[in-house]
């Protein structure tokens, strides 16, 4: 009987989690290493039996309060990041010039803040059609992906904005989009006003084909 007992007891010791503490070196070991951000069911899979990793997360995020470095919410997974205010600690001497036609620059907007959106609503929005290299564009790119069809006749697909679009403007959701001005100060739109469809804007500016050059100081991780 005792000795049912104690294979019992190391039968449960050989599935027992790892302090919290060590699985919270686990999970900054996997976020540390990775360059895309990692969903919980993935930390949960790398980490042994037993183990939590959405709690790992809590603590760890918070051990980082303050730091050079963050642990954020990307979408729904994780990753390390710079510290906002220490970006220019990264910057290159390299200015990449980029050039987005009007067009994608309002469909992109467009996605990001009325998503899930269908091509038909892009265009009532925009009130111009949306040429098929514009899309293509802004796919290419993986700033937006195809989303859900709608129940609707035809079943029109619907577009969505990436993870990686969320990573690189280092936001958890869509809710965190940026304001206007903020979207300007980036280069990302230039001083003509959006479709009079997104909040606070003028009527819109007949001109579709112009091109707009930017230029993004490129950064490293």
């Amino acid at each position: 009987m005792i000795d049912d007992t104690r294979s019992e007891q190391t039968e449960e010791s050989l599935f027992e989690a790892p302090p919290m503490g060590e699985q919270e070196r686990m999970v900054e070991a996997i976020l540390f290493a990775t360059a895309e951000p990692v969903s919980v069911r993935e930390l949960g899979d790398r980490m042994p039996h037993g183990s939590d990793p959405a709690e790992a997360l809590v603590h760890l995020r918070k051990r980082y309060e303050g730091r050079g470095v963050r642990v954020v919410k990307v979408g729904d997974n994780w990753a390390i990041r710079t510290a906002p205010d220490l970006g220019f600690l990264m910057q290159k001497e390299t200015v990449e010039t980029r050039k987005l036609s009007r067009a994608a620059i309002e469909t992109l907007a467009i996605i990001a803040y009325h998503q899930p959106v269908t091509r038909a609503e892009i265009e009532e929005i925009r009130g111009v059609s949306v040429s098929r290299g514009t899309v293509d564009q802004l796919l290419e790119m993986e700033w937006i992906r195809f989303g859900r069809r709608r129940m609707t006749p035809g079943r029109p697909v619907t577009f969505v904005v990436t993870q990686g679009f969320l990573d690189h403007f280092s936001l958890e959701s869509a809710r965190d989009l940026p304001g206007l001005k903020d979207l300007r100060a980036a280069g990302l739109l230039d001083n003509r006003p959006l479709p009079s469809s997104m909040p606070g804007q003028a009527d819109l500016d007949e001109e579709d084909d112009s091109v707009i050059e930017g230029q993004s100081e490129l950064f490293e991780d």
